[in-house]
């Protein structure tokens, strides 16, 4: 079946799914069937849904963000999917401008420019570029839109906030990896795409406005604690054998000064716990690479673009010290 099905995780706040329903109701390129899955919300949110024309797809328990896309996929039938958070406002050409630049391009999937809801001269992100310790940047986080982020390129990462896939790359690689619940699901999908040879594409000419973290917050102990875990989930995951000797360092340095970042909001402790969840799971989560060589170029090709970036529009203190400390 051609077309798009617009799939939305969901867990409450349905102030934000309405406003996002009505942004998919305006597109140029109306989608073929837009599924909600929620996580049990309790403010009405699927009623709402249900009522705007949406199918709705009931989740028992609130199962988390990977396992919500996994059963919006599962029910897809349409060529392509875009996934998108509950917290996006997508302009009126945003989907029609993903699927023409994929197309155009070749691609399995694209991203478009994600600007900032309540300030809309700034990025909220564009791409995901991955280091070699296991930590993601959101490409163009907290810059001034401009000319740096207007050009087409391809993209290795997208984030799941608001991007197009085929269907069938899901059929490829695998579906979301549900131990990672949510934050860095997305770069490790990426991940695997990027070691099976999928590519993407960024398309800055499709533009939607996201809140951010609007669920839980940035720096929610629960956000935080996820992301640690999952920064050593990654790892398990996909560093080869013998891993410490050759990206032992960058992972140290990479994930130490992420905690101090976290420490800084009032989250170590959330830190801490998150990475004494990814160690104990460690072994048991542990798959080493199939092909290491392939992986260490991807990893060096995509810290290099970031190191460019950031050297292009001005370094994050962060990152900063990443790359002086490796």
């Amino acid at each position: 079946m051609a077309g798009v099905t617009a799939i939305i995780p969901t867990w409450n706040r349905r102030e934000l799914l309405e406003c996002l329903l009505e942004s998919l109701g305006r597109q140029t390129l109306s989608p073929a069937e837009i599924l909600v899955v929620d996580n049990a919300s309790d403010d009405g949110t699927a009623e709402m849904a249900a009522a705007r024309g949406a199918r709705v797809l009931r989740m028992p328990a609130n199962a988390g963000f990977s396992r919500a896309v996994n059963a919006g996929l599962r029910q897809a039938k349409t060529e392509w999917v875009a996934i998108v958070n509950n917290d996006v406002e997508a302009k009126p050409e945003w989907l029609e401008r993903l699927l023409r630049g994929c197309e155009s391009a070749g691609a399995w999937f694209a991203s478009g420019k994600l600007l900032n809801a309540s300030r809309r001269d700034e990025l909220e992100g564009a791409f995901d570029a991955l280091c070699r310790g296991g930590c993601a940047w959101r490409a163009g986080h907290g810059r001034r839109d401009g000319a740096e982020w207007a050009n087409r390129r391809p993209a290795r990462f997208v984030p799941f906030t608001a991007a197009l896939f085929r269907r069938q790359l899901f059929e490829q690689v695998g579906f979301l990896d549900e131990d990672f619940e949510s934050y860095l699901e997305d770069v490790e999908f990426g991940l695997r795409c990027a070691l099976g040879g999928f590519g993407g594409v960024y398309v800055p000419e499709a533009v939607a406005y996201h809140a951010g973290s609007a669920t839980l917050g940035a720096w929610h102990k629960e956000t935080v604690r996820r992301m640690a875990r999952n920064q050593l989930l990654l790892v398990a995951r996909h560093y080869p054998d013998k891993w410490l000797r050759r990206y032992g360092w960058p992972v140290l340095v990479a994930q130490s000064l992420w905690g101090l970042v976290a420490l800084r909001h009032g989250a170590g402790l959330a830190w801490l716990r998150g990475k004494l969840e990814g160690l104990r799971a460690f072994r048991s989560k542990r798959r080493a690479a199939s092909h290491p060589e392939r992986l260490a170029r991807i990893l060096k090709e995509s810290e290099r673009e970031l190191l460019a970036l950031q050297e292009g529009t001005g370094f994050d203190l962060y990152w900063r010290l990443y790359f002086a400390l490796t």
